[in-house]
């Protein structure tokens, strides 16, 4: 499924949920990478977004190119910098990082990247990035030097997101980071559900079939997990099936 069909009215208003995996390029070999694809493909995943806060190695473009050649599912670039753009990919989040104040992450970023993309070939999916603290701080907020929005003030997530859909961002990514201590809270999805009508993404301490289901039940749009599925690759069946339980759900009920 294209990702911008996630704007589709109709299949917005559908309440049907969808499942992503992040890849983080430093993380993963050849071999291992095709067996996530392998596991991917057969459990029905629909997007791999693929980057991170902090890249070290040169490893991207190779693991797109893997993906590519061996899986069918859209690759849609997770970037922290205007360096990881890559025209191999099917689609960028655009992310601005609307719950901080760094302006490089708001926009600096952006204009870099704005003459790439144009000449590009990718689609562009403008994001508002909100980063939540979920109990230990992360890759995402060192190196951005922003504070992340407290846990437990789900009326700032709400106005935060509100503001970015008044600016014509198409899509809010709630991220609690990699090797969140707690995922973000259903308080917290459901006031930011009830705030704007854009697409909901969900990541960070996603760890359990529970987690990912009290999620998708409190309005997430959008399953992210890449940390656990690292060390567990076999989770990766199990937030499927959730996803699909939830889904099968709706239709029976229609």
């Amino acid at each position: 499924m294209p990702f911008n069909n996630l704007c589709n009215r109709q299949q917005h208003e559908s309440g049907r949920k969808h499942f992503a995996v992040l890849i983080d390029p430093d993380n993963l070999d050849e071999a291992s990478c095709l067996n996530l694809l392998s596991l991917s493909e057969t459990h029905q995943v629909d997007f791999f977004f693929v980057g991170g806060s902090l890249i070290t190695t040169d490893n991207q473009a190779a693991i797109i190119k893997l993906i590519k050649e061996n899986s069918s599912i859209p690759v849609i670039l997770f970037p922290s910098n205007s360096l990881h753009i890559d025209k191999q990919a099917d689609g960028i989040l655009l992310l601005s990082l609307i719950s901080g104040r760094n302006p490089d992450f708001l926009i600096g970023q952006h204009v870099l990247s704005a003459p790439i993309l144009k000449a590009s070939e990718l689609q562009v999916y403008p994001t508002g990035y909100m980063l939540v603290d979920t109990g230990r701080q992360t890759t995402a907020s060192y190196m951005s030097g922003t504070t992340p929005i407290p846990y437990d003030k789900p009326a700032i997530a709400a106005c935060t997101a509100m503001a970015g859909e008044l600016l014509g961002l198409r899509y809010i990514y709630l991220d609690g980071g990699s090797g969140a201590m707690q995922p973000i809270s259903a308080d917290m999805i459901k006031a930011v559900r009830q705030s704007v009508e854009v697409p909901i993404i969900v990541g960070g301490g996603i760890n359990t079939a529970a987690k990912a289901k009290a999620a998708l039940e409190a309005g997430a749009d959008v399953i992210v997990v890449g940390n656990h599925i690292e060390k567990n690759p076999g989770f990766l069946a199990e937030v499927s099936h959730t996803i699909a339980s939830y889904n099968l759900a709706l239709d029976v009920h229609r």
